[in-house]
């Protein structure tokens, strides 16, 4: 009968230890929920008027150059966090793997991609990254025809080439120090005979988990369309730390349609903003509207007999808000600077001293940047309701 005993309970404590755990969360009322952490990669921004909001990675690489994963592992991880287009931009001179991975055809890692990708929604692009010293450095043509014709020994007829399959090509991380070994990015005269010829039309100004000032200055001089990219190598779970809310840096296309040679159109014309680190950079007539899209205000009214207004700041996107108070009235409840967390609803208790019909409510946001040390000013009106 003991051993019985003894055998009942080793199976229950073996059942407890080996079920599967659910981690749990909290709503506001202390009400707890499962936790799906597959729902909670899913990178979710608003369309703006006029246009989508398409969600890009133009810069990427597998074992088919110097990355570590097969092309449908970027595929699963695109799907998992939501994005909408990708591009596979494989170094055409750099090929590390190529003992291993012969492939005489620079087109096919995008060819592998694109059939894993078949039937999912996700688009995949064909890229390749022009791979030399500086100048002109490393850049990225995407929506290429066929990569093999840009492998040519004179970087100029690259960029020529790229440009005559109707590419959007962008500087890749002009600040790199393994080749601006003081971080700072600047251009160099080959770098002004592609801008004057129309050959380069972006930049990034942000890489993995960099950004570049300076960078974001050259756009805004030159005309180039302002890019963000994981350039990812190995897994972006364990380089962006996604399973514990972090995200890989993307570029936000606000196109007509969800169609490739739309979101193409959409880059040529820097209809972009750059997402890195819960940060936004863009151009202010497109940085704008998608914040305030993205957060929400409605009135609850005035507290009881009170000069006090309630009112919800809904943010349902994957971002949080870092918002500087620009109005003439304070907070009961929270200081100038106040944060907005993502999929979330922020409640704020507004001082108008006296009962007003109407009030305006601007926010600077700390946390987006149309130029260097700038901060956009969000502005909403509010109807309160009251008599």
């Amino acid at each position: 009968m003991e051993k019985m005993k003894l055998l009942c309970y080793s199976m229950l404590i073996l059942l407890i230890a080996t079920a599967p755990l659910q981690a749990q969360d909290s709503d506001s009322h202390g009400h707890t929920h499962g936790h799906d952490h597959e729902r909670d990669q899913q990178i979710v921004f608003p369309d703006i008027p006029g246009y989508h909001t398409v969600k890009t990675d133009f810069h990427m690489h597998t074992v088919f150059s110097d990355g570590s994963v097969w092309p449908d592992i970027r595929v699963q991880e695109a799907l998992r966090e939501g994005l909408d287009v990708v591009a596979f931009t494989e170094h055409l001179e750099y090929q590390p793997h190529q003992e291993d991975i012969p492939h005489p055809d620079r087109n096919r890692s995008y060819e592998v991609a694109s059939e894993a990708a078949e039937g999912t929604g996700l688009t995949v692009v064909n890229g390749s990254e022009i791979t030399r010293s500086m100048p002109p450095g490393h850049s990225n043509a995407v929506f290429v025809q066929d990569a093999n014709k840009l492998l040519v020994d004179d970087p100029m007829a690259a960029f020529e080439e790229a440009n005559r399959q109707d590419a959007f090509v962008f500087w890749n991380h002009p600040h790199w120090t393994a080749q601006r070994s003081d971080g700072i990015a600047r251009l160099d005269d080959m770098h002004k005979e592609l801008i004057e010829k129309g050959l380069l039309h972006g930049i990034e100004v942000v890489n993995v988990q960099t950004y570049s000032e300076e960078a974001l200055q050259i756009a805004l001089d030159h005309n180039l369309t302002i890019m963000g990219t994981s350039d990812i190598h190995g897994l972006t779970d364990w380089e962006y730390d996604i399973p514990h809310g972090g995200h890989r840096s993307i570029t936000l296309v606000f196109a007509e349609e969800k169609t490739k040679e739309s979101v193409k159109e959409a880059l040529k014309e820097r209809r972009t903003v750059v997402w890195y680190k819960n940060t936004f950079i863009g151009l202010q007539e497109f940085l704008n509207p998608l914040l305030k899209e993205s957060l929400q205000l409605e009135v609850v009214g005035y507290q009881d007999d009170t000069s006090v207004l309630e009112v919800h700041i809904k943010n349902p996107t994957h971002s949080e808000f870092i918002l500087q108070n620009e109005s003439t009235y304070t907070f009961h409840e929270d200081p100038d600077l106040i944060t907005v967390d993502p999929n979330s609803t922020k409640t704020l208790l507004v001082k108008t001293r006296g009962i007003h019909q109407s009030i305006t409510l601007p926010f600077r946001v700390m946390n987006a940047i149309y130029a260097p040390e700038s901060h956009p000013v969000i502005e909403y009106k509010l109807e309160t309701g009251a008599n």
